[in-house]
């Protein structure tokens, strides 16, 4: 029942990583949303949003045999790699047809096409790839090299908003060419020091009975990051720029309490799949379910706690959203719980069920959510509702996990994570 020495190690190794990122992204985070207007920062972290979205676009998703071939055939990395690689190539049209589509839904009134065009181009061509270098090291179990890797993209992105802020002029399209830049040196250090030595090789044979996998995991990627950011989106268009940038500092200070849970969601996904299964029965799974909640919880307090003496501890636009955090209390919790459940499903392999009950949290979100803005529009309103939202929507995902779970054959003994930096 209690984890070895080498789990325990693993996971502090993945989890310095995550602490140390923390850290750094913390410092940028603050930089970023202190020195763009609030309209500005809302309108950077929707279109940074849905470059993350697009992102699982990539090669059709093929992130996942990669990091499945990491794990068990080290040999054929390379070859999975070239198959990576080309898929690539043939998904790029598709990303720039879906990014066009939403840029008129959403951006066309309110960001220029190159503004926009820059934050998807660092998103989903720079940092997914840094991201791909760090998924292959953790499949090899290199994971004080993916941990490094995920902390120097942090700092470059913190040396970026540092000269970005020393620069003088502080506007949204001079921040995105510092973004991209800095995105684009994290991606040429993750290539040329990061990625094992091999040997790029294309075998056509090898991946048409792969492709199904992948398509499968981009899908279930795909719509489990629109549930998870299409509050963002729907922020901008139901409430305009400022909401919006108020919204998303509250929900990225959310995000940065995450990080713990995730660095434990991986692990728990490759002890699961090894095992087969998650022994304990139901007293363990919500103790696991506490842990989470109580983790979650306590890092928005801390932040509110330390608030209290000194306001402006966070800078001047932070301590204007500071008011959200209260209300919001419990939304750390049901969030990280809702990306537990996801990864419980694909442990144990119910990719459909796994992209169904997304595509139903999706929706029950988005209906929820604009009730709640059209219900109560005043700033002061809407916050407390939205522990209702993520509370339901929790309750839906939670009822339909476990009843997935307790009729799920043994999952098979393979690895496979999506996890990333």
């Amino acid at each position: 029942m209690l984890p070895d020495r080498a789990a325990i190690l693993a996971y502090l190794t993945i989890l310095s990583g995550s602490a140390g990122r923390l850290v750094i992204s913390l410092v940028y985070f603050l930089i970023v949303a202190n020195t763009l207007t609030l309209g500005e920062f809302g309108l950077f972290a929707t279109a940074s949003a849905t470059g993350l979205i697009l992102s699982r676009l990539l090669a059709f998703g093929f992130v996942s045999p990669v990091y499945r071939v990491a794990t068990v055939k080290p040999r054929l990395l390379g070859a999975y790699l070239a198959g990576f690689a080309g898929l690539g190539l043939l998904s790029l049209p598709v990303i720039a047809l879906a990014a066009a589509l939403v840029y008129r839904l959403l951006f066309a009134d309110r960001l220029a096409v190159l503004p926009f065009a820059l934050i998807l181009v660092a998103e989903i061509l720079c940092w997914r790839l840094v991201e791909v270098v760090a998924i292959v090291n953790n499949g090899l179990r290199r994971f004080r090299e993916a941990a490094l890797l995920v902390i120097i993209g942090s700092t470059l992105r913190t040396l970026a908003a540092l000269l970005f802020v020393a620069f003088g002029h502080r506007s949204l399209e001079i921040w995105v060419w510092a973004y991209l830049a800095a995105t684009l040196a994290t991606l040429v250090v993750a290539l040329a020091v990061f990625l094992p030595p091999l040997r790029l090789r294309f075998e056509r044979k090898l991946y048409p009975r792969r492709l199904s996998d992948a398509v499968y995991t981009s899908a279930a990627e795909i719509v489990f990051y629109i549930q998870s950011e299409l509050d963002k989106l729907l922020m901008l268009a139901l409430a305009g720029e400022r909401t919006a940038g108020l919204y998303a500092i509250a929900m990225r200070v959310i995000d940065l309490t995450a990080m713990p849970v995730r660095s434990f969601n991986q692990m728990l996904v490759q002890k699961i799949m090894k095992e087969r299964g998650f022994a304990g029965g139901v007293g363990r799974l919500a103790l696991v379910e506490f842990g989470i909640a109580a983790i979650s919880i306590a890092g928005l307090a801390a932040v509110i706690l330390a608030l209290q003496p000194f306001p402006r501890l966070l800078g001047h636009n932070v301590s204007e959203a500071a008011y959200l955090f209260l209300p919001m209390l419990a939304v750390p919790a049901f969030r990280n719980l809702v990306e537990y459940h996801a990864e419980l499903l694909y442990a144990r392999e119910r990719g459909g069920s796994r992209i169904a009950l997304l595509c139903a949290i999706t929706a029950l979100k988005a209906a929820l959510l604009c009730w709640v803005m059209l219900r109560f529009p005043a700033a002061d309103a809407w916050a407390p509702w939205l522990n209702l939202v993520f509370g339901l929507v929790y309750v839906l995902s939670a009822a339909v996990t476990y009843r997935l779970l307790a009729q799920a054959p043994a999952a098979r003994p393979v690895i496979a994570s999506r996890t990333g930096p």
